[in-house]
């Protein structure tokens, strides 16, 4: 088990299962991109355990509160862990966490997105330490995100080669 994987189970994390998407929803790309010593991850959504996608959903400011964006902004990281470990075959073959664009489902009027994309950056630098961990990142807010999903989260991460 790697040291990645060791923490969540610490913590009482679990990884979901594949995305299950919606009826009638292709997948015409990869979650994971791997080129060179970067792995491209393509945007994911909270997913339940069983791959679907996580409850509540809804727009930050109007029907989810900061806290529920917040939990489901560590769902996303979850979603995102799964897809690497699928891609490479272990979590700690990343050596470091480099960009993260997180995009929040927002009621006009919310700005507090840099709160709810906490729940995400601090999971992965509780996870992978200081060094390994902390990345740059944009917080932004969107009118509609797909599905009504409260939060989407792409990033890039080095990798060992």
């Amino acid at each position: 088990m790697s040291k990645v994987e060791a923490k969540l189970k610490e913590l009482g994390l679990t990884l979901p299962g594949q995305l299950k998407p919606p009826a009638g929803m292709k997948i015409p790309f990869s979650f994971v991109r791997v080129s060179g010593k970067h792995a491209y991850i393509s945007g994911h959504a909270p997913q339940a355990a069983d791959g679907s996608f996580a409850q509540p959903m809804g727009k930050l400011g109007k029907e989810l509160t900061v806290e529920q964006g917040y939990q489901a902004s560590r769902l996303v990281c979850l979603s995102m862990l799964a897809s690497l470990k699928r891609e490479l075959g272990d979590l700690d073959r990343v050596t470091k966490w480099l960009k993260v664009l997180g995009m929040v489902n927002c009621a006009p009027g919310f700005n507090q997105t840099p709160l709810v994309i906490n729940g995400f950056s601090e999971l992965v630098v509780e996870l992978y330490g200081h060094e390994r961990g902390t990345h740059a990142r944009s917080a932004v807010g969107m009118a509609e995100l797909p599905f009504n999903i409260p939060v989407e989260i792409e990033a890039e991460a080095e990798i060992d080669g």
